[in-house]
Formats: C-alpha cells, structure tokens, sequence
C-alpha cells in the first residue's frame, strides 16, 4: 500500500492484510475489481502500472490474462509477499511482473509513464486527500488510458445495522472515518468526490460499481466452498451494477478514461 501508513517494518499490517485477502470479504473485493478490470480492459496485452499493489493479488490476476504488470509499493513485506506469490506461477505469468518499491506520490519520478492501465485499489481510503494519488494515476496512464480507482464510500451505518448493532447506527449516519480491520484510521470518499477531482484532472468516469453490498459486515467469515463462493459473487457482482444497491455499497470501484491525445 501506499504512504507512510503503510510502512510497517514489523510487517503486522502486512500479514494483517495478506490474512484478510483468505477471507470472504477479502476475497470478494479481489474477485469483483478483477471482474470490472477484465469487462474493461482489451484482450491484447496491455502495460499496467498498479500503485500499492501490495501482495499482488491483482497483479497476478492481471498477468494470467496476458498483461504487463508493474506494482509500485512502499512496504518491503508486502513486496516480499508478492515475490513469494510469483515464485509459485509459471515463467511467462513471473516474467509479466515488476515489483518496485515506492509511494503512489512518487510515481511520477520511479516510472517512465504512458500506461495503458493505471491501478489503485485500497489505497486512498489511507489518506484525507485523494487528489495526490489520482494526479500520479492520471500523469502516470497515456492518452486515453483507463484509470482504476477502488476505495472506501461513507456508509458505515449500513454495516453495523446488519450486524445488528442499533445503538451505533445514529452516530455513524455521518461518518467519514473508522479505524478498520488492520487497525489503521481509513478516509470514506463519495463516488462523487473522486468523480469531482477526476473530470477536474482532465478524466472522465465512464462506470462505477459497488463493491460488497450484501457481506461487508461478516467480518472474517472464511471462504465457502467454491461453489458458493460463487453464487455470492454474482450476487454481489449484479447489485454492483445499479442503483440503488451500489450505492449502500462499503467499496467503490471506478473506471475512467484519460484525455485523449489531440
């Protein structure tokens, strides 16, 4: 991940995190953002640059459907934990992935830039300003590039009603900050937020879905059999699509497009 939050030397927000992506909750997050990646993105191999890819779990997914793949992170562990993911996959899955260490803010001077596909999933929650990481996505991507954002939206009440937890939900009505799972402080920001300083950068949103709209408060529920693994992904996938559900969603994720050359 991306900023200072996560440089974490002990590697606890590390482990923390590559534990959560072996839950349903983590798991589905992966699954539904390399869906929409995949209804977006061409056939033909495309140059990919995924700021805090993290473990490279997306990474990963991306170079088995035949992309380039470079994932900028700051935190050595989490680069570790992709290079041992790596390690386990077939040469011409390894050899589509370069793992660099570096913050989203920096990117601009740690690559060359004009990426067909430029990443950021579960990173700008860890930060009150979005625009920094989403001017390095759009100074990153070429013309006409596809930018892909996944955060965190402000309705955490949801959460604690379907967990039953009534006496909380009047205070988090309004809420745009928790502590989450990893223990870390995380920002929500509305679809139209980032919609907002997107256009602003010259970009233009062309799709959104929500993501985890029925499961965002199971917790570490662990993962079902695939079977049904499946069945809730498709669930959460076909509400993700439309109003109203995506937005009682937990997660975003966008899809834009970079200012074509002229």
């Amino acid at each position: 991940m991306t900023g200072n939050t996560w440089a974490s030397p002990n590697g606890e927000l590390a482990d923390s995190y590559d534990r959560h992506g072996g839950t349903l909750r983590g798991a589905l997050r992966h699954a539904l953002i390399a869906r929409a990646l995949h209804t977006h993105l061409p056939a033909a191999p495309q140059r990919v640059l995924d700021i805090g890819g993290g473990g490279g779990q997306q990474a990963l997914a991306l170079a088995r459907a035949g992309h380039h793949v470079t994932v900028l992170d700051p935190d050595p562990r989490m680069l570790q934990q992709a290079e041992t993911r790596l390690r386990a996959e077939p040469e011409h899955v390894r050899e589509r992935i370069i793992l660099m260490a570096g913050t989203g803010e920096q990117a601009t001077d740690l690559v060359d830039g004009g990426f067909d596909v430029t990443c950021c999933h579960g990173v700008l929650m860890y930060g009150p300003d979005p625009r920094p990481l989403l001017t390095a996505l759009v100074e990153t991507a070429r013309p006409g590039g596809v930018i892909s954002v996944a955060t965190k939206q402000p309705t955490l009440a949801m959460r604690a009603g379907l967990s039953g937890q009534w006496d909380r939900v009047p205070e988090l009505m309004d809420a745009t900050t928790e502590v989450g799972n990893l223990g870390v402080l995380t920002y929500a920001h509305p679809v139209d937020e980032l919609s907002a300083v997107l256009d602003d950068l010259g970009t233009a949103v062309s799709a959104w879905y929500g993501v985890r709209i029925f499961t965002d408060h199971l917790d570490d529920t662990p993962m079902p059999e695939r079977e049904e693994f499946d069945r809730i992904l498709e669930a959460e996938w076909q509400a993700g699509l439309r109003d109203p559900y995506r937005r009682i969603a937990r997660m975003i994720h966008l899809i834009a497009r970079a200012q074509p050359a002229r």
